[in-house]
């Protein structure tokens, strides 16, 4: 997607400011206003459609938030229900971010699109069709650097898997490259040196996703937090105090 913006923006402008904008020049604020309301909450609903929740109640019947950890993402798929309901908990993840990112881009530019991240990121966390009690976010993140600057994805990517190789931990990784995001992203991304609200929106994702995997930061700190394998649970019936411990999802 980034060199498909790229390759707009120096044909007619269209990869930073977004089809709608070069289009329909001079629109009236008060239409730009509606716009972004309405594109920010289209994007926050696609969030709030979680996957691992779907599929949990249309391949098993019930919900995986009422197994292992609670939460409803890739870790927690895997312990759960295997590689298969975590590899399409990914998928689906992945997916509906990119509708997410391509709607705000479509109709809000470059800038649009990191805000549309956002708030599917927000949607997916906090999704008011499941009672407010989603995922953490990561998936989404990841998704977010790898559709809108892929050199900063990989650059994240590599230091992501060397922590978790490392230290056996996703929290720990996860929180570590959302912090780093937003002062790489200011160093080399496509706006260059410059601190403005694309960096506003990286820094809100961080604090978010920073905030959701306090709990696996604490019990890391305390020597508690389960260490990462590509197993399924032995015991998927355990109980939310028995699985506290468990690593963050995305």
């Amino acid at each position: 997607m980034l060199i498909l913006m790229l390759y707009f923006e120096n044909s007619a402008n269209i990869g930073m400011n977004g089809p709608m904008n070069v289009w329909f020049p001079g629109m009236p604020m008060a239409v730009h206003i509606v716009i972004w309301v309405l594109v920010l909450l289209a994007a926050y609903m696609i969030g709030g459609f979680n996957t691992a929740i779907m599929l949990s109640k249309k391949m098993y019947q019930e919900d995986v938030r009422d197994h292992g950890s609670g939460n409803a993402g890739f870790t927690n798929m895997m312990r759960t229900y295997g590689k298969k309901a975590a590899w399409l908990t990914m998928l689906g993840d992945f997916l509906k971010t990119v509708v997410a990112i391509m709607l705000g881009w479509f109709f809000l530019g470059y800038h649009g699109a990191f805000f549309a991240a956002l708030a599917c990121i927000i949607g997916h966390i906090f999704p008011v069709m499941f009672k407010g009690k989603g995922g953490k976010g990561v998936m989404c993140f990841a998704t977010t650097l790898l559709t809108l600057d892929f050199r900063v994805f990989l650059i994240e990517f590599i230091l992501f898997v060397v922590i978790v190789l490392i230290s056996k931990y996703i929290s720990l990784g996860s929180v570590i490259g959302a912090m780093t995001t937003p002062i790489l992203f200011h160093r080399i991304g496509i706006m260059g040196q410059r601190f403005g609200i694309i960096t506003l929106a990286l820094i809100a994702m961080a604090l978010i996703i920073v905030i959701k995997h306090a709990p696996n930061l604490k019990r890391i700190s305390q020597g508690k937090e389960s260490k990462f394998s590509f197993k399924k649970s032995k015991k998927k019936e355990e109980t939310k105090e028995e699985t506290e411990a468990k690593e963050g999802e995305t």
